[in-house]
């Protein structure tokens, strides 16, 4: 029964694996993108983005503008943190875990603060929160218009059960 199991699960991950198509990547580095490009109609790919236009303490995915700007974040494998290259001095913190939509806030960089320090497992291509390895940064399931672009929420979800389409992240430096 096991080995049913198995093998039933395998066959029912092929099909995610083969319509997963990587994303026309106009931004320049460094970014932080999806290694899916899921829906995003103008395929330029997912990026971590500050939510509304400039700069905003709340963070989202959005649509990897061809331009750069907000959507520019870079990781450091010494600090272990996501950093934003528009807004100098400020990184991803995990400041609000109990908002589902919005839990990432964009904070002044404290290498000290493990709310923002992420392990990056260039294997599995995942983000998971350095205080519980459980947890991986997730794209939201839904997307929605946001001007001419694409955007959904930055989330946070089991590693182990989360769609690993929303869950594969490219660091391009």
């Amino acid at each position: 029964m096991h080995l049913k199991t198995a093998v039933s699960l395998l066959i029912l991950s092929l099909p995610t694996t083969a319509l997963a198509q990587a994303p026309d990547l106009q931004t320049k580095g460094p970014v932080i993108y999806l290694a899916d490009n899921l829906d995003e109609n103008d395929n330029l790919g997912w990026c971590i983005d500050t939510l509304g236009r400039g700069f905003s303490e709340q963070l989202q995915t959005h649509s990897c503008k061809p331009q750069g700007g907000d959507v520019q974040f870079g990781y450091d494998p010494e600090t272990r943190q996501i950093y934003s290259v528009e807004f100098e001095g400020k990184c991803m913190d995990l400041s609000a875990i109990g908002n589902a939509a919005v839990p990432f806030g964009l904070l002044d960089c404290d290498a000290s603060s493990q709310s923002q320090q992420f392990d990056y497992d260039a294997d599995a291509m995942q983000f998971s929160l350095a205080k519980d390895q459980k947890l991986c940064v997730t794209a939201g399931a839904e997307s929605r218009s946001a001007g001419p672009f694409m955007s959904r929420d930055l989330r946070v979800a089991a590693c182990a059960t989360v769609n690993p389409l929303l869950s594969k992240w490219v660091i391009q430096q």
